[in-house]
C-alpha cells in the first residue's frame, strides 16, 4: 500500500510543479534562461533554489550507494527525474523503486 503512495506522490510531484514551469515559460516566450534567471530573482527565491539544489545532490549520492550495494538499477531512474523535473518527483520515485522487490 505504501509502495503505490510513493508513486502517487511521484505523479504529483511531477505534474503539479510541471504546471507551474510550463504557465510560466508559455507566458515568457518558452525561454529557458528565463526561468532560471526567475530562481533567482531575490533572497527568499535564490534560497529556495540552493535548498532544492542540495537536496537533489543528497538524493543523487543516496540513490548512486544504494544502487552500488542493491544493484537496483532501475531505481537510476530517479536521477534524471530529480533533474529534470524536480525533488518533488525523484525522492518519491525513488522510494518507490527502493520498496520493489528485486
Amino acid at each position: 500500500m505504501l509502495r503505490w503512495l510513493w508513486l502517487a506522490l511521484a505523479l504529483w510531484g511531477a505534474v503539479h510543479p510541471m504546471y507551474y514551469f510550463l504557465t510560466f515559460l508559455s507566458g515568457n516566450g518558452w525561454s529557458l534562461s528565463t526561468l532560471i534567471d526567475a530562481w533567482y530573482v531575490n533572497d527568499s527565491t535564490r534560497g529556495l533554489t540552493w535548498d532544492l539544489t542540495i537536496a537533489a545532490i543528497v538524493l543523487t549520492i543516496w540513490v548512486l550507494t544504494e544502487v552500488a550495494v542493491r544493484r537496483n538499477w532501475l531505481a537510476l531512474l530517479a536521477i534524471p527525474a530529480t533533474f529534470c523535473i524536480g525533488v518533488s518527483c525523484g525522492l518519491p520515485l525513488y522510494l518507490w523503486f527502493r520498496t520493489r522487490r528485486i
